[in-house]
Parts: structure tokens; C-alpha cells; sequence
């Protein structure tokens, strides 16, 4: 898939929890894990909007397309 998630990255850098981002965002630990991973096809704007105001950025730290060759 062309499009890439950096979440774990953005995480490191802010040195924040797997459960404290959940906390924050309002969601389940599994279902972010599951986004943090990839393993995902989709994510609702309003959790990328929540991830980007818990962890202060923007959607492209956190998204990355690569084009495939």
C-alpha cells in the first residue's frame, strides 16, 4: 500500500504511551495499535484530527505516501 503511517515515529519523538495517546484520543487501545501498526484501510478524519492535537502535529507527520514501483 502506498500510504504509510509514521504514528509509532511521531510517538518516539514525543515520547508518548501507547495508553496515554488512547487516553487522550478517546479510543481503544487495540484500535489505535491497530492504526500505530498499518493495519488499517482507513481512519476517520476526526481520529487523525484527535491523534494531531494529542501528540502537537500535523496529519503529515503522521501519513507518508510512497509511490509504488
Amino acid at each position: 500500500m502506498p500510504i504509510i503511517l509514521r504514528l509509532d515515529r511521531v510517538m518516539a519523538d514525543r515520547k508518548m504511551s501507547l495508553n496515554a495517546l488512547a487516553e487522550k484520543v478517546g479510543i481503544a487501545n487495540v484500535n489505535l495499535s491497530k492504526i500505530k501498526t498499518g493495519k488499517v484501510s482507513a481512519i476517520r478524519f476526526s481520529t487523525l484530527e484527535a491523534i494531531c492535537e494529542a501528540l502537537e502535529c500535523q496529519p503529515g507527520d503522521i501519513l507518508e505516501y510512497k509511490k509504488e514501483e
